[in-house]
């Protein structure tokens, strides 16, 4: 049996990429330190899941922070596929506590690429970077329409030929983490894999203000929550159902894509503006409150659209479920399981 490790596997995508190998009868280690919002309510799901499919799941009680602790989880669980999923996920926290989030996403993931050195050099290791990484991008020129911003030069969105600039302390940490997990491959020869993802959505994300606005939106129109929208609504990302980035890291892993770089979402056609969120919500749950409108945040993109072609090459992927298909599975999710999200977000 195959061992898989999921550091930060109790998170939202953490706990999407535990569930597709616990289906398929791997022995699934997860890692996490249980502090974000939603993590001891997935971690319990995916217990469940495994005792209910026969699974095997392990779990390791991780701070990342914490050098040997990382190395001691690396020793035991022998695996062949390491993802990191584990990070300080907030652009407003990076502000308010740059230290923590310097901690978390640099210092972190160094921990785990030197565990992956010295304790497991031959398993492949994926790294789930963001499209921050590429900062404001203020130089492409943007053209504004009724209720979105457009790229004006950009029809397919931006490459990973773009360079990398970093606006916000979150952005410095990942983005910094993000060119230790490439040169380690390049240093080291350690098989890492890079994925600058947009805006990934789905099922079992507790989503809030500052991260995840498409879950954040979604519960707040079905728990009647007022909703502030930063700058003009326009604001415009490619979205892609959590399911497919797990089939993408699969493919990676499977075809050895070790040293590559990939921008990993939906694309121009599965891109969505704020605006255009809450007119599909209208559609799915109408209602009565409405949202206000607060100033722009630090470092928040008018657009960001991946390029995702360089992935659909090197991994034979594109994406399955289109926005409109993935809001309403997420409504569904969101309106079936209202306890629990009002006891995760203590509400």
């Amino acid at each position: 049996m195959k061992n898989i490790l999921v550091v930060g596997g109790a998170g939202f995508v953490g706990s999407h990429v535990a569930l597709r190998y616990l289906n398929s009868g791997y022995h699934v280690h997860i890692a996490d330190s249980l502090t974000r919002n939603g993590a001891r309510a997935n971690y319990q799901m995916l217990t469940e899941h495994a005792r209910a499919s026969g699974s095997t799941l392990t779990f390791h009680h991780l701070d990342i922070r914490i050098s040997r602790d990382v190395e001691s989880v690396f020793r035991c669980s022998k695996a062949e596929l390491i993802v990191h999923a584990a990070a300080q996920v907030a652009v407003t926290t990076s502000i308010t506590d740059p230290r923590l989030d310097f901690e978390v996403n640099t210092l972190g993931t160094f921990n785990l690429l030197e565990a992956l050195r010295l304790h497991a050099p031959e398993a492949f290791f994926i790294y789930a970077s963001t499209n921050k990484v590429y900062g404001g991008m203020e130089d492409v020129a943007v053209d504004e329409e009724p209720k979105r911003y457009r790229y004006r030069d950009y029809p397919e969105g931006l490459s990973e030929a773009r360079t990398l600039d970093f606006h916000s302390p979150y952005a410095c940490s990942k983005g910094a983490a993000d060119q230790y997990v490439h040169d380690y491959f390049r240093i080291y020869g350690l098989r890492t894999s890079v994925f600058r993802q947009s805006c990934i959505y789905g099922t079992h994300q507790f989503g809030v203000e500052d991260q995840g606005w498409i879950a954040w939106f979604t519960i707040a129109r079905v728990l009647t929550k007022p909703v502030t929208i930063y700058g003009t609504g326009k604001q415009v990302r490619d979205i892609l159902w959590v399911e497919d980035l797990v089939d993408a890291y699969h493919a990676a892993w499977t075809l050895g894509k070790a040293g590559s770089v990939f921008n990993m979402g939906g694309g121009a056609e599965n891109s969505l503006s704020l605006l255009e969120l809450v007119d599909l919500l209208d559609q799915l749950h109408p209602t009565n409150t409405r949202h206000q409108f607060g100033e722009t945040r630090p470092g928040d993109q008018p657009v960001y659209i991946a390029n995702a072609n360089h992935a659909r090459r090197e991994l034979n992927w594109k994406p399955k479920v289109s926005p409109e298909a993935g809001i309403r599975k997420l409504y569904k999710w969101v309106f079936d399981n209202q306890s629990l999200i009002k006891n995760v977000l203590g509400n």
